[in-house]
């Protein structure tokens, strides 16, 4: 027995894998009958519909059906208003002129074709039921004012129950509360009743659902009294007794209504719903509370309903079993009552009914039936719809309680097994049939069928197949260089391959492989990985102002080859149907905001993979409504109360409320701001003044602004009284010196407090006089009172006046009668010299009576007469300093050294000016002397230049001499050392001899006196390099000036070909340009760059004067260097000037240059006559002055010639070196035609020389080097160099 039972374990483990892959059968292969669709087992009817009963198989060959009524065959065709749908099982019962109820049954439905039989559930068919309710006579109930009640509902039984609920007269629900509810069963429970409760129409109304019809009790009548209206009512029914003659219903601690006792049970089914009611009645109303005596409530499945009276719990299990307490309290005590639940289970699968199997011949499988329930549930096998105990012995087949074992099942043995599990609350009944087929692999999955899915997520691609035996999966990716299998792939047991996190490497191509003993398949697939949806920029919140304009921006970022849609939702429904609402691909934009736009928007971009969403809240605001309801309450003499309602905040809150008045009295239709209050407060004590007609308004004022302002109140009138203020600001002064003028500032018409306002002035001389003087003068604000003292002072008083009184005692107030000029000058002045340009005066104060006034200060008066050099003009300009205050010193700075200056002194008050002190006069000491006021450098040589120079303009002394330093400045703006030279005082001029050529020189020049040395001027200038250049020539040579330390040497020459600009540049700047302008014109610079070079020619208009400087920009916040202009004049005829073409030297050296080429010419024309070829050709200038031209290449004559490169000049050189000697140069010009050696014959005599013209060698900073051959132009420009 024991190896039997390890044997069978075995191949339970063995045919385990049957039991999880079992396989979808295609429709095109031999198979039994499968139920897909049949009615439910407890179906309840409508009779005034057909009756229709579902039982819908599959099968190869297709099934037929039969049917069996209360466990006897149903012969349909016995039946006339029976049909069975075609290819189908459904039944369709007409019930036209029949009763449904004749149809009622236990219905079972039966499938079958040559490879088994498939049975249906038992379908119990019911007719729904609404009966109508029996007909009684609802008598009216009175009850006590605070007692209990149930009004009783009891509607008939109804298939299916009806829902029942509380309403009056006009179909409206009853009210229902924590005093007041409906119990499940219907009845409607009052804890305690109150006078309100009483009514003629409570009305209990029972809904069927299944036929839509509502059926209604008679109306309940319920009057409740209070004892002394009991006792009226019932008196004259009993004999004039005193019926309810105890106390009245007092106050009682609660009591359960239901459930009775102190505890009950409850049985609930697994999977169904637990409801547990407590009603309880007491005064005052008790509260209800729940708690699980053995446990917690399980918080996710439980609620309360009715007012916490019911306890509800969803989808039971057996761990909702045990005690529930409920608790009833009010303030007199409590009661509690303990259900006791019992969770019971009709039958289910514990993993699922059993599956179909497939099997090859000669293999093993399982079909199991593993259920439970409560009770357990007792399992019975049937095989094709015939217990398995009796159908025929199979020895393949093995039944062990819930397992049937199939072991080397053979063709033929197809059938359909039923598996019953049942108790006594009810049972599960399931059909799965073992196919036993030999087939060929296949993939059930369409081929090339496409899978897109978002990356990070996570892929899932089919490979449904079938054959028998089971198939084998293997998948290959690609080039099937490998199955995939391990991360991060995962393979399934229905063939299907996971991808856990897709990537966008896992994109391509996937094979699908199936295998069994009878063949192979594959299905070739495809994955694309997507990049996935994401907002990028969200929505945010918005504060607007309502009548202004909002956008939400929605930026969004998705996979390029999916196809977007936007969509914005307002809080989580459709945008509204408003063309204010405009929806671009990014954004929302709401123009004209009103109030009800306010909410949450939200930007949702949908692909059809994914989508994202974000929200942002849009709060509208605007200025607050005006407030409203003004009244005036509290109204006192000099005050009154002001209340209002504050008007709709529109989400601002209010800051602040603003309370304005007018004046209808004084100042009609104008408002005036009274006071402030908080915006938490809605009322205001206002002080008012006399003599007012008030009307007042209010203004709210919160962050965005103001309101408009509130209706006005009623007008308020305050009594008109003497003034109680006097007015400010009482001053006294003079304009005249006999007069006292006394000014105020009036009161205002809120400050006179009655009509008829004057003011009564009252003044006195101060400590003179005791009386005080008086007038009462008209609504003015001064009063002049004549004939007064010269400056002396008073006292001074303002007071209101009106009709009712007068003000208070007003305050002294100070003044001084009119000033008069001063009478007396200071004395005792004396001046003390401090420095050449600083001295000080000393005097003794001026009286105060001589004064007449109030002492303002002291004015001091001095000029330069002259200055003690006798080269320097008469000066008479006065200057005054000014001192406030009493002084008797002073300091007068800024003089000027070495001068005479005279001075006096006065006094001043308000009214003017004294008369002057006596004049005094006092010398400065020599000073330092100023700046030289010019220096000049002339006469540049090679290694000498002449310095000239003005004297000082402020000599302040006599000059004792000059002090001259210089020193070189290198190409980096380095200093070199510094030499200084003593110059007498008598000296504008200085030759300074032995300097460096072609060096730039910064010099320094200060005259001195015995005091010391003044400041100095600086000038910087570069010696030439080429002293030839200094000759007047036939050019019109520019004037040098004074240059900046950028630019050295600029000069210009003109001639034919233009105006040639020439200069040495030191500094950093690359971009170098000329800029020239007509002289005396308006026009702009005319600008020329000529970065990287030292020379540029100039096409300029002839007969003209132009302006000419050079100019280095360096980066666009540095200001560019300019050079000194230089003045170009271009003759309107080239004029000849007498140069070294006179000299005696130079016309013999011309002669012999024309000699060697005379014989040059003779030989080219013997060798051209002896070749045959070249005819000789002679030509000759028709000028005075015959120029000799190169020859050319054809004919061996002499022709023009030039090369470009021949026009760059030396460094330096203030004229083009371009190897020929220009006609302006020489009245005689010669052509450089080529260097010596170049020229060659050929055999014939033919010349073949190329004819160049070379550029002389630039000069260098040691002299002038060449390595040119020596030629007799070669040798006339190195001449005419040194000249």
């Amino acid at each position: 027995m024991m190896e039997r039972r390890r044997t069978d374990a075995a191949l339970l483990v063995l045919l385990l894998g049957h039991l999880i892959s079992a396989l979808e059968v295609p429709l095109d292969l031999p198979q039994p009958p499968t139920i897909t669709h049949q009615s439910p087992k407890d179906y309840i009817i409508d009779p005034r519909e057909n009756i229709i009963i579902h039982c819908e198989a599959k099968g190869k060959p297709h099934p037929s059906f039969s049917w069996t009524r209360n466990g006897t065959h149903f012969d349909i065709d016995q039946e006339p208003k029976v049909t069975m749908r075609p290819r189908s099982g459904t039944l369709v019962v007409d019930i036209s002129g029949e009763k449904a109820e004749h149809y009622e049954g236990v219905y079972q439905c039966t499938a079958r074709n040559e490879h088994g039989t498939a049975v249906s559930n038992n379908i119990v068919i019911r007719q729904s039921r609404s009966p109508l309710w029996s007909k009684e006579r609802n008598e009216p109930i009175v009850v006590q004012e605070g007692v209990s009640l149930v009004l009783q509902c009891r509607p008939p039984a109804g298939l299916p129950p009806p829902i029942i609920f509380w309403m009056d007269n006009n179909f409206q629900r009853l009210p229902q509360s924590n005093r007041v509810s409906q119990a499940l069963n219907g009845d409607l429970y009052f804890s305690n009743v109150l006078k309100e409760d009483s009514r003629n129409d409570y009305i209990c109304y029972a809904r069927f659902p299944h036929t839509q019809t509502i059926q209604q009790k008679q109306p309940i009548t319920v009057r409740v009294l209070n004892l002394d209206a009991i006792n009226e009512t019932m008196a004259a029914f009993y004999n004039d007794t005193d019926l309810f003659s105890e106390a009245p219903v007092d106050e009682r601690k609660p009591s359960f209504l239901i459930p009775s006792g102190p505890s009950s049970s409850k049985m609930v089914l697994r999977g169904q719903v637990l409801e547990m009611e407590c009603i309880a009645e007491g005064l005052p109303t008790p509260d209800i509370s729940w708690t699980k005596v053995s446990g917690e409530l399980p918080a996710k499945r439980t609620s309360f309903l009715h007012y916490h009276k019911t306890l509800r719990i969803v989808n039971v299990s057996e761990s909702d079993s045990g005690d529930y307490r409920c608790t009833a309290g009010n303030r007199l005590g409590s009661v509690h009552h303990t259900i006791r639940v019992a969770v019971k289970a009709a039958p289910y699968w514990i993993s699922g009914p059993p599956k179909n199997l497939v099997l090859a011949p000669r293999e093993t499988g399982l079909l199991i039936c593993r259920a439970s329930g409560t009770p357990k549930p007792t399992i019975t096998w049937a095989m094709n719809g015939i217990p398995i105990e009796n159908s025929p012995k199979d020895l393949s087949r093995k039944v062990e309680d819930d397992t049937v074992m199939f072991t080397d099942v053979q063709s033929g043995s197809s059938a359909v097994y039923q598996c019953n599990v049942s108790n006594e609350y009810g049972y599960l009944l399931s059909n799965a049939f073992v196919n036993v087929l030999s087939e060929p692999p296949r993939v059930l999955t369409p081929a090339n069928k496409v899978y897109q899915v978002i990356r990070n997520h996570q892929a899932l691609i089919d490979c449904s197949s079938f054959g028998s035996p089971i198939p084998k999966i293997t998948w290959f990716k690609d080039s099937r260089s490998s199955t995939l299998d391990g991360d991060p792939y995962i393979l399934h047991d229905n063939g299907t391959l996971e991808v856990h996190v897709a990537q966008a490497r896992n994109s391509g191509k996937y094979i699908c492989v199936a295998r069994n003993t009878l063949g192979i398949y594959e299905n070739h697939v495809y994955l694309e990985v997507k990049e996935p949806t994401r907002i990028l920029k969200q929505p945010e919140y918005k504060v607007v102002q309502r009548g202004r304009s909002v956008e939400f921006e929605c930026k969004v970022k998705h996979d390029p080859s999916l196809i977007p849609t936007m969509t914005w939702l307002k809080d989580n429904g459709e945008l509204p149907d408003d063309e204010r609402f405009i929806v671009d691909s990014d954004s929302l934009t709401i123009a004209d905001v009103v109030e009800s736009d306010e909410g949450v928007y939200t930007c949702i971009m949908n692909t059809t993979l994914d989508h994202d969403s974000a929200s942002a809240e849009l709060t509208v605001v605007d200025r607050p409504d005006a407030p409203t309801d003004l009244e005036l309450t509290d109204q006192r003499e000099k005050s009154v109360q002001l209340t209002w309602t504050p008007g709709d905040e529109h989400n601002s809150p209010i800051q602040k409320f603003l309370i304005q008045y007018e004046d209808s009295l004084h100042h009609r239709g104008h408002w005036h701001n009274l006071t402030e209050v908080p915006g938490t407060k809605t009322t205001a004590r206002l002080k008012l003044s006399p003599y007012v007609h008030y009307t007042f308004r209010v203004l709210a004022l919160n962050a965005v602004g103001l309101s408009h302002p509130s209706f006005p109140s009623r007008m308020y009138k305050t009594n008109p009284s003497g003034p109680d203020e006097n007015p400010t600001g009482v001053e006294g002064f003079g304009t005249e010196h006999d007069n006292l003028v006394i000014t105020w500032k009036p009161l205002s018409g809120l400050q006179s407090n009655g009509p008829g306002l004057q003011y009564k002035v009252m003044w006195r001389q101060k400590e003179v006089e005791k009386d005080w003087t008086s007038v009462t003068v008209a609504n003015v604000s001064k009063f002049v009172v004549s004939g007064t003292p010269t400056f002396v002072p008073y006292e001074l008083r303002v007071q209101a006046v009106n009709e009712y009184g007068v003000g208070p005692e007003p305050a002294i107030a100070h003044g001084h009668s009119g000033e008069d000029l001063p009478v007396a000058a200071p004395d005792n002045v004396q001046v003390l010299v401090l420095n050449s340009s600083l001295a000080e005066v000393h005097w003794d104060p001026v009286p105060p009576k001589a004064i007449r006034g109030r002492l303002k200060g002291y004015k001091v008066y001095y000029w330069r007469e002259r200055s003690l050099h006798k080269h320097n003009p008469h000066h008479v300009e006065k200057q005054i300093l000014t001192f406030s205050g009493n002084h008797s010193h002073g300091m007068l700075p800024g003089l000027h050294p070495f001068s005479l200056y005279s001075f006096n002194i006065r006094v001043y008050n308000g009214k003017g000016e004294g008369p002057a002190s006596p004049s005094q006069q006092f010398e400065t000491p020599e000073g330092v002397p100023g700046i030289p006021s010019s220096l000049t450098v002339t006469n540049p040589n090679l290694d000498s230049l002449t310095l000239e120079w003005a004297p000082p303009h402020d000599r302040n002394g006599r000059l004792t001499g000059y002090t001259l330093k210089y020193q070189p400045v290198n190409n980096s703006n380095e200093l070199g050392p510094v030499k200084e030279v003593a110059l007498p005082a008598n000296e504008t001029s200085v030759t300074l001899l032995n300097l460096k050529y072609s060096t730039r020189y910064k010099f320094y020049l200060n005259a001195k006196t015995v005091r010391g040395a003044g400041p100095a001027i600086s000038q910087e200038a570069v010696t030439i390099m080429d002293e030839a250049l200094i000759s007047p020539s036939a050019v019109d040579v520019g004037t040098v000036r004074p240059v900046t330390p950028a630019f050295g040497n600029v000069s210009s020459s003109v001639g034919e070909d233009g105006t040639l600009i020439s200069w040495e540049y030191w500094g950093p700047e690359k971009n170098v340009y000329v800029e020239y302008i007509v002289e005396n014109s308006e026009e702009e610079w005319q600008k020329e760059y000529v970065n990287g070079s030292q020379n540029y020619m100039l096409k300029l208009k002839e007969g003209l004067s132009y302006r000419v400087r050079l100019v280095a920009k360096g980066h666009s916040d540095q200001a560019p260097h300019h050079s000194e202009e230089l003045v170009v004049t271009v003759p309107a005829v080239a004029s000849r000037q007498v140069d070294i073409a006179t000299q005696g030297w130079f016309i013999g050296l011309m002669c012999a240059i024309a000699l060697l080429i005379l014989i040059l010419l003779i030989i080219c024309f013997i060798q051209r006559n002896k070749g045959g070829k070249y005819p000789v050709k002679e030509k000759e200038d028709a000028h005075t002055d015959p120029e000799f031209q190169p020859m050319k290449d054809d004919d061996c004559t002499f022709g023009e010639y030039s090369d470009n490169e021949d026009h760059k000049p030396l460094k330096g050189s203030r004229t083009p070196s371009n190897g020929t000697v220009k006609r302006d140069d020489s009245d005689d010009s010669l052509v450089d035609y080529g260097e010596g050696g170049d020229g060659q014959f050929n055999e014939d005599g033919s010349f073949i020389g190329q004819y160049s013209g070379k550029s002389a060698s630039r000069e260098t900073a040691e002299g002038h080097e060449s390595s040119e051959a020596p030629s007799p132009i070669n040798a006339m420009n190195s001449l005419n160099s040194f000249v």
